[in-house]
């Protein structure tokens, strides 16, 4: 039998039984549906943390320690490379020597300290951290209000938000952020604020030796120029930033770091060192091999790459799942199809016996059950992505009226890609030509002359 043929006879049966094949399509439509709107959901929140993440500007970072500070991040850099007691210093050299890496745009000190904020002469305990001055280019600042440093030693400082928050009294009630950056920098820009430090000085004269320095209190006054909406230091957790000041004007004010109190009990020298150094890479397709060329240097790098392949990890396991419960709807579903063609054959027999009475094959009959398979999968596959995707649709909507009135702002949970829709419609073409095999095989077996005697 030819292919037309054989696609216009399986037309026109389904046809003759529209009620109950028009039911078995909705029940495949629905195990789609329940399937695209379970992957769709695991897709959209893997999206979404992406781009979070990606916002934050971190993604073309690098973070570098020394073994001699520092453990490995992995059990193979805590195992592999030179001892801690034999390990490079990281300091200014080898800060130098990683810069003059390929596609490396720059390397700086990460300079950071806990101290008393006194903004009318009120005193506030937060962690104030360094920037370089092409910070204010990368997505972190997009929602600053206010402007970034004007020079990289400036005497200017741009606030947090909450940390902004806190200054003017103000006490924001959990989970609810009503209050808008640009209404705080209004406040609060062009103000001075004044950081009390403790400042590491060269020993005095008389008092020269190697081994010994001062402390000294300090006072420096910054202008508040910016206050930042996006929080860049999200990834830092509890050593996260809340005042941000010019780096060189940072490394200026010779704050005392953790790593001048590891010195005074080392051998110490007149080169700087630093616990931690941030590259910042070109691209973030060049960071994996900047990575591997500062590992071959002998120090520990992190960069968020890290962290996403256990984040990858976790949705992969996440869609699975998801993808296993939506599935089942479509296996019950596969159930309805085998039912509908048997008792297609039990009411068909006489229709079997002649096509096999004038020439029909055991092959034709099975490829017109096979194909009345297929066509009940097709058609029920493209109505499952499309009532999944208005699904997904209608959770969104109502997830970002929920947010809405909790002062949040919207987001995406759905993605339906196009992947995910052809790959629903050939899974549940698949599932039915399963489904229709038994049905058709039983078919293909009937006696003509007992098909032909049947009433």
């Amino acid at each position: 039998m030819k292919a037309y043929d054989l696609v216009e006879l399986a037309g026109r049966n389904l046809r003759e039984s529209v009620l109950r094949n028009s039911l078995t399509i909705l029940g495949i439509s629905v195990g789609v549906a329940s399937l695209v709107a379970m992957l769709s959901l695991g897709i959209g929140l893997q999206q979404l943390a992406g781009k979070r993440l990606e916002k934050a500007g971190i993604f073309d970072t690098v973070f570098v320690t020394s073994r001699r500070d520092f453990r490995g991040m992995n059990r193979e850099e805590s195992a592999g490379g030179a001892s801690p007691e034999q390990a490079r210093a990281l300091d200014e050299p080898a800060r130098l020597e990683i810069e003059r890496l390929p596609n490396v745009v720059e390397a700086y000190p990460d300079l950071r300290f806990i101290t008393e904020v006194r903004y009318a002469e009120k005193p506030h305990l937060t962690m104030v951290a360094g920037l370089p001055y092409s910070a204010g280019n990368t997505d972190a600042f997009e929602g600053l209000a206010g402007s970034f440093f004007s020079s990289d030693t400036a005497p200017e400082a741009v606030l947090q938000k909450p940390f902004a928050e806190e200054l003017l009294g103000r006490k924001p009630k959990p989970g609810l952020d009503d209050t808008k950056a640009a209404d705080l920098a209004k406040e609060l820009v062009g103000k001075d604020v004044a950081i009390l430090y403790a400042q590491r000085a060269a020993p005095s004269s008389g008092e020269e030796t190697a081994e010994s320095y001062s402390v000294i209190s300090r006072r420096q006054t910054l202008k508040i120029v910016g206050i930042s909406d996006v929080d860049p230091e999200g990834m830092r957790g509890p050593v996260r930033a809340n005042v941000f000041l010019p780096l060189k004007l940072a490394q200026s004010l010779h704050v005392m770091q953790a790593s001048d109190l590891r010195d005074s009990m080392r051998s110490f020298s007149n080169v700087p060192t630093y616990l931690s150094l941030t590259v910042r890479v070109k691209s973030p397709k060049q960071v994996e091999g900047v990575q591997n060329a500062i590992k071959k240097m002998g120090f520990n790098t992190f960069s968020i790459l890290d962290a996403s392949r256990s984040l990858q990890r976790f949705f992969a396991v996440l869609d699975l799942f998801l993808g296993i419960f939506g599935s089942l709807a479509l296996v019950v579903a596969s159930l309805g199809i085998i039912n509908t063609l048997v008792m297609a054959i039990l009411e068909r027999r006489r229709e079997i016996g002649i096509m096999k009475a004038i020439g029909g094959s055991d092959w034709d009959v099975a490829f017109l059950f096979l194909t009345e398979a297929v066509a009940m999968g097709v058609t029920g596959g493209s109505l499952g992505v499309l009532l999944g995707w208005l699904i997904g649709r209608v959770i969104n909507f109502g997830t970002n009226v929920y947010l809405q009135r909790q002062s949040l702002p919207p987001e995406n949970l759905w993605a339906v890609p196009w992947w995910l829709v052809l790959g629903a419609i050939i899974f549940a073409q698949i599932v039915s030509l399963v489904a229709g095999v038994y049905p058709a095989l039983r078919a293909a077996k009937l006696d003509p002359v007992q098909a032909l005697r049947y009433e």
